[in-house]
């Protein structure tokens, strides 16, 4: 079932990337994510991955919310935090969490640490105390 939702991962980013859903761009994105190589590490925990689906469907309307608080009172200051990363991610679920991060409009992840945690700037409306 994790191959099926690494495929699935490996479909989306390709679809991200053309923006073309025609059948052959289907075929071709299909044969692609087929092709490249697996890794052997951690596949990832099946109820790991349904988490983090779920994650990205509420990041959706926060990352709205989040645009049009930005439009409405300016957000001048800024800060990065080191936040710790969920233990035991397979690489696809690491790079879903940094999607998820990146998603949103007030933050981005400038690195991710191999130790497990990410560098993670944010933008704010007024600096923390």
């Amino acid at each position: 079932m994790v191959g099926y939702l690494n495929l699935l991962l490996r479909l989306a980013i390709w679809f991200l990337l053309t923006a073309d859903l025609s059948w052959p761009n289907i075929l071709i994105g299909a044969s692609v994510a087929l092709l490249l190589p697996r890794g052997v590490t951690n596949p990832g925990q099946l109820k790991d991955w349904l988490i983090t689906l779920g994650e990205v469907v509420v990041a959706i309307p926060q990352a709205y919310k989040e645009a049009f608080e930005i439009i409405i009172q300016p957000h001048n200051h800024e800060q990065v935090v080191v936040e710790r990363a969920k233990p035991r991610r397979s690489p696809s679920l690491i790079f879903l969490d940094i999607f998820l991060i990146t998603f949103t409009p007030k933050t981005i992840v400038q690195r991710y640490r191999e130790q497990g945690w990410y560098e993670v700037h944010y933008i704010t409306r007024r600096p923390s105390p």
